[in-house]
């Protein structure tokens, strides 16, 4: 039940408020000093005050502004006279919900009520729902190179309305960068909206993107709205692109070329103003070539590409991951990952990438009973990583000449042995070499290196 509180210094004012506010369910309080009102705001936290802005002692914008510090978000209507309209404008850039002036109609009063409780408990619907989506999709984790090149694309696309296309393996973290964008853009307090092209079957995915009217097929008993339409002025995130079949694709691509679309089964053209984010863990051009994506769809989303390197390219964050994931999912006491049980992750060739890392820390913590995950609580995949990865590496013994050495020289000559026995392969010779595939690139530039 909402509670209202009345802070107005004329009693038979309380009184009609109180009776009139009661007959609508409401729980009603009444003051008759400011003073008196901030002690009800402390010790019953009201769901909306109704404030009289001409009071002795204390005057309402007084009130107001000591009730907001208690409560920031409580929403507070003014009363006010003809005459003190400006003042009351006042109110509304301190902080107040709304005003209304004397003499008003009761049902007036009810109306501006009711509506300021429905903004006031869509906000914290809209608060509520953007911390659930944070918990769910939680946040970008890694200081490695590679990971950091990301941060920083993302800091620079997120306030542009250009689309973006991002890449990477399963479990890389794509929805997670989709979201980092929409948060970090200007649209950060309109709806992020997701949809996985490749789980719906085609019939299904058209009425899902673009909606319907009444009628337009079997069982469409009522008129939905797509998730184009719920997307307005926020971001649409389509995982999987790759995966839309082809007919789709070309009423996608009109979408994105004139901003306007039909429902299913209707007629009317809408307009919308939507930020798209598309991603796919399949190569684009390789799509292309086999004829299953149209290559004017993929320069269309392709504005701006960020490709996500998986887990065993940036091995250097997986500590920080794993950190990061023991207090997600046991927040409420101390956890470590023994030396052991780090040295066989840090090893382990992660198919599954950031989300199976994910998976097998919730399932260790479940395991383990102590504060410590040891080898033994891993998964035995885990747990049969060739151990050689892992022992002490054999000393490298070079003979130092009289006159000293290049330590250039030999890194850029480590790095053409490493990519000799990994036949040119950049992820192995990284591997090889103890180092993230970025660092390679950056070292090989370096020495002027060619693939």
């Amino acid at each position: 039940m909402n509670k209202i509180l009345v802070i107005d210094d004329e009693e038979h004012m309380c009184w009609a408020l109180e009776r009139g506010l009661r007959q609508e369910g409401y729980q009603v309080f009444t003051a008759i000093r400011g003073s008196q009102g901030l002690d009800i705001i402390r010790k019953e936290t009201p769901s909306l005050v109704i404030l009289d802005l001409k009071m002795p002692e204390m005057n309402g914008l007084e009130v107001l502004i000591k009730a907001k510090d208690i409560l920031p978000k409580l929403p507070i209507i003014m009363i006010t006279a003809h005459g003190t309209i400006d003042t009351a404008i006042e109110a509304m850039k301190l902080g107040a919900t709304d005003y209304i002036t004397k003499p008003f109609d009761l049902d007036e009063l009810k109306l501006v009520v009711k509506q300021a409780l429905m903004v006031n408990h869509l906000q914290e619907e809209v608060t509520f729902y953007r911390s659930e989506l944070n918990k769910k999709y939680g946040q970008i984790v890694g200081n490695s190179q590679g990971i950091q090149d990301v941060c920083m694309l993302i800091e620079k696309v997120a306030d542009s309305n250009a689309t973006v296309l991002v890449t990477g393996e399963s479990g890389t973290g794509k929805e997670i960068t989709a979201l980092s964008i929409h948060q970090l853009s200007s649209r950060r307090e309109k709806p992020f909206v997701p949809i996985n092209c490749a789980a719906l079957p085609e019939s299904l995915l058209e009425s899902e993107l673009f909606g319907h009217e009444k009628g337009a097929f079997t069982g469409a008993v009522a008129r939905k709205l797509g998730r184009f339409e719920l997307a307005n002025e926020g971001t649409l995130f389509l995982d999987e692109i790759t995966e839309m079949p082809l007919s789709m694709q070309v009423k996608l691509l009109r979408v994105l070329q004139e901003k306007v679309f039909e429902r299913v089964g209707g007629t009317d053209s809408i307009k919308i103003n939507v930020r798209v984010i598309a991603a796919t863990n399949r190569d684009p051009l390789e799509c292309i070539k086999n004829g299953t994506f149209r290559e004017d769809l993929y320069y269309r989303l392709n504005v701006l590409p960020i490709h996500l390197p998986p887990l065993r390219d940036r091995k250097e964050d997986i500590p920080l991951l794993v950190m990061h994931f023991i207090k997600k999912f046991n927040p409420s006491q101390e956890q470590r990952m023994s030396p052991e049980a780090m040295g066989l992750l840090i090893s382990y060739e992660w198919p599954g990438n950031i989300r199976e890392l994910q998976n097998v820390i919730e399932r260790s913590i479940i395991l383990s009973q102590g504060n410590e995950i040891k080898p033994h609580h891993l998964p035995k995949e885990i747990q049969k990583v060739d151990n050689t990865k892992i022992e002490a590496n054999p000393r490298l013994i070079i003979n130092f000449p009289e006159g000293g050495i290049s330590f250039d020289e030999v890194e850029k000559e480590l790095i053409l042995l490493a990519l000799e026995k990994s036949q040119g392969n950049q992820t192995k010779a990284a591997q090889l070499l103890g180092i993230t595939r970025s660092a390679l690139l950056y070292r090989a530039q370096k020495y002027q290196i060619k693939f």
